[in-house]
């Protein structure tokens, strides 16, 4: 059961470190698409959607501070689900959609529930700080 959670946070973080690592190899490309969809500064965004996507993916990946990263990534896919994936304006984005909303799912999921035994969080945890021994 211990493996459990690991292999959870490693499905969930590989879409959002496949994504960033393929937007900085395409960032012009990306940009332009951004900034047809009618966002503002297109490139700032690009940079700042990079590294919650990298940061959050991270995080999961070693299951280090799992809930920020995780609120990192809720925050990129809110406004990207709505932007991008948007069913009312294109039906044909209904899978990519609900899809979206799982993985919001389940980044709650690890907010409620953390990293998991096999994570840097956890071991975090057992170190106890060292008290110190005072003799009179």
């Amino acid at each position: 059961m211990k493996y459990i959670p690991l292999a959870a946070r490693i499905c969930l973080c590989s879409i959002f470190l496949n994504s960033g690592i393929s937007k900085i190899f395409g960032f012009s490309g990306t940009a332009v698409m951004m900034a047809n969809k009618g966002l503002p500064i297109a490139g700032i965004l690009l940079l700042f959607t990079i590294a919650f996507q990298l940061l959050g993916g991270f995080s999961l990946l070693l299951g280090y501070k799992v809930k920020l990263g995780s609120i990192l990534l809720i925050l990129f896919l809110i406004p990207a689900t709505l932007v991008f994936h948007n069913p009312l304006a294109d039906p044909s984005q209904l899978n990519s959609f609900l899809k979206n909303i799982g993985l919001i799912g389940g980044l709650l999921m690890v907010i409620y529930a953390g990293a998991g035994a096999l994570s840097i969080d956890s071991s975090a945890k057992k170190v106890q700080p060292r008290q110190e021994v005072t003799t009179h």
